[in-house]
């Protein structure tokens, strides 16, 4: 008969079955998937963000995040059910929406001025499938862009902390959240940024990104203010003050269409005076129709030192310090559609920029990778079935080696622990399971089966020798250890190599194997030795 009692009352197998239950509490599995749609980000100043729905933080766990529930009473069970649902609304209508923390009234969007485009909603919302547990899946199985970003020259690292903070800030601005900055070196030295978004971002979001931004609006050769708080009070984005000009709208090219864009802005009372200063020095004239007046110079924007808008300025403002000025720019497409698209998509970029300031030195693209999420959920779903065949495979191989049930059993048991064990922690320390990770994983199964293996031919050995029990595990526990060590030693330079990108397989390597060296493997070694034991 198996000794159960002496086997759940051994101090490593308590252990071990309490640190599982810790596991399962942190991932909280639903077996039976989650309804509704959870909310990725929030775009500033939208119907949403003006009804106060706000993104979620980045640290929040995924089961933690706000759920869409119900519009307008209607049920959402999944992404396709909300974007079904809005696709039914119309202009400045109010939208009720229901989530798992609070209720909200929102106004959707106006038509935009003097186009001829078929309404849709855009309430401002990001939104995914709910999460079934509280693992946090990387770009790889999510889907999502990682951006490896360079200075073009070398920085302090003082330099590079202030740059991934700006570049948080514009990401933020930007209306993108579940993003992941941080600084990474490669062996040799050289420094790195690292970004990853997770979900399918614009496919601007990689300018945005590696431009400097340098923003300034100059009269003749001499500055009047530049982007950033010091110089820009407040930036306008909302309906109200900004999005297509009305005075210009849409109109034909000889490519396709063309359109205008504005937002307001306020200077800083400093900034006010020089234009002020500037101004006085510029004398009016007349325009062609001598309906307007102008002064003799235009203030022109740059981005980046390349002239982005000119913009006239109108007698009245000649030696007056105004802190509230108008930024117009313009966009084109081949379709009415595209053209209001890269429109606005250029306003919200130029506004990211003059609110953020420029970054404290120009970045170079190194690497850039987009993986949809159908192809992570492809990513995800192999890998499960690779683990149940490795799984499968492991036991027979056993079975045809041992011929005991009694052994296969505690043997496969252990494996599956380790990897409960690492998805917990993953799962309470928010860290993110990429593909990397998943290989890490792989390895720590194949590093358990060996130990074991070799637990129990050190026992069996031992059996045969009419040795000492707790000799005989000493001696396999003392192999494991040595092997144990060589891991962790070989996995510190992968930390660092491949400008950070290969940590991830380096963390989950590391804590995999502790967790099987020091928790799961004694465990089956007690259990081992108890049925082993058993058979003397």
């Amino acid at each position: 008969m198996i000794p159960l009692k002496k086997i759940f009352t051994s101090w490593r197998v308590i252990l071990l079955l309490t640190l599982l239950v810790l596991a399962v509490w942190s991932i909280q599995p639903h077996f039976f998937g989650n309804e509704g749609a959870t909310i990725r980000s929030v775009v500033a100043n939208s119907s949403a963000s003006n009804a106060g729905m706000q993104s979620a933080a980045a640290k929040l766990a995924p089961l933690a995040r706000e759920k869409i529930l119900f519009i307008n009473g209607e049920k959402i069970n999944t992404v396709q059910d909300y974007y079904t649902s809005i696709e039914k609304l119309g202009p400045n209508r109010t939208v009720k929406i229901d989530t798992s923390k609070s209720s909200y009234n929102l106004i959707t969007p106006d038509v935009l001025p003097n186009t001829s485009l078929f309404y849709q909603a855009d309430l401002g919302l990001k939104v995914y499938d709910a999460p079934s547990s509280n693992l946090r899946k990387g770009l790889d199985l999510e889907g999502g862009t990682r951006v490896l970003l360079k200075p073009s020259e070398a920085v302090s690292q003082d330099t590079l902390d202030m740059t991934v903070d700006t570049l948080k800030q514009r990401l933020n601005v930007y209306g993108l959240s579940d993003i992941i900055v941080r600084t990474a070196s490669d062996l040799s030295g050289d420094k790195f940024i690292l970004i990853e978004i997770a979900g399918v971002t614009e496919d601007e979001v990689k300018n945005l990104l590696a431009s400097q931004g340098k923003f300034e609006a100059k009269i003749g050769n001499e500055t009047v203010f530049f982007g950033g708080k010091k110089d820009i009070t407040y930036v306008c984005r909302s309906a109200q003050c900004s999005g297509i000009d009305p005075r210009q709208g849409c109109f034909s090219v000889q490519d396709g269409y063309a359109c205008g864009f504005f937002f307001a802005i306020s200077l800083s009372p400093e900034a006010a005076e020089r234009q002020a200063a500037l101004t006085n020095k510029l004398s009016v004239v007349t325009s062609d129709t001598g309906s307007d007046n102008y002064l003799s110079d235009d203030i022109v924007l740059f981005l980046d030192d390349k002239e982005v808008d000119r913009l006239k300025i109108g007698a009245e403002l000649k030696g007056k310090s105004t802190t509230e000025i108008q930024i117009s720019g313009s966009g084109a497409g081949p379709t009415e559609q595209l053209a209001v698209t890269t429109t606005l998509q250029n306003m919200k970029r130029l506004q990211t920029i003059i609110i953020t300031g420029s970054l404290p030195v120009k970045l170079d693209v190194v690497k850039m990778d987009t993986i949809s999420p159908s192809l992570g959920k492809e990513f995800l779903s192999n890998v499960m079935l690779v683990g149940i065949l490795a799984i499968l495979a492991v036991s027979g191989v056993v079975l045809v080696k041992y011929r005991k049930i009694k052994i296969i059993l505690p043997m496969v048991l252990t494996i599956i622990a380790e990897m409960i064990l690492i998805l917990g922690f993953a799962a309470m320390v928010g860290w993110n399971l990429d593909l990397a990770a998943i290989a890490a994983i792989i390895i720590v199964a194949g590093t358990a089966v060996d130990h074991l293996i070799v637990i129990t031919d050190e026992t069996l050995r031992g059996e045969a020798m009419a040795t000492d029990w707790k000799l005989r595990i000493k001696n396999a526990m003392f192999i494991i250890m040595g092997a144990y060590l060589t891991g962790v030693a070989s996995m510190i330079p992968l930390w660092f190599a491949g400008a950070g990108m290969l940590k991830g397989f380096a963390f989950t390597t590391i804590v995999g194997i502790s967790f099987g060296v020091l928790v799961a493997r004694p465990a089956y070694a007690a259990v081992a030795e108890l049925l082993l034991r058993k058979e003397e």
